[in-house]
C-alpha cells in the first residue's frame, strides 16, 4: 500500500506569504522518482498566542521504500540543499516536524 510523507511547518505569521513563494520557486524533482504519486502544501490554522500559522507538506507514494529512495536521491539533494538558508531565515518558528504514515486502509471516490 502507500506511503505518506509530511513536513509540519510553523510559519512566523505575516510570512506566509513569503513560504508559499519559497515552494513555489523551488525545484522539487519528485516527478523524476519511481513510486512518487502527489505532493501538496497545506495551509492550516493561525496560532496568534505563539505567533505563527501551520503548514503542511503532503507526499504520496507508492510504497515507504520508494520514499526512501528518494531522500537518499541526488533529486532530493538538489531540492533541499539550500533549505534553512537566506529566503527562509525568519519565515520559519523552529524547524520542521516530519510524520510518515503508512496506508493500512483506503477508500477513493
Amino acid at each position: 500500500m502507500s506511503f505518506i510523507a509530511m513536513n509540519r511547518f510553523k510559519v512566523a505569521l505575516g510570512k506566509e506569504e513569503a513560504f508559499e513563494t519559497i515552494w513555489r520557486e523551488r525545484e522539487s524533482r519528485l516527478q523524476e522518482l519511481e513510486g512518487f504519486i502527489e505532493f501538496r502544501m497545506l495551509k492550516g490554522p493561525e496560532n496568534a498566542d505563539e505567533g505563527y500559522c501551520l503548514y503542511a507538506s503532503h507526499t504520496l507514494w507508492g510504497s515507504r521504500a520508494q520514499f526512501e529512495a528518494w531522500t537518499k536521491s541526488e533529486q532530493f539533494r538538489d531540492a533541499h540543499k539550500n533549505a534553512g538558508r537566506g529566503r527562509t531565515e525568519g519565515v520559519m518558528v523552529g524547524h520542521p516536524s516530519f510524520e510518515g504514515f503508512e496506508t493500512v486502509l483506503q477508500q477513493t471516490a
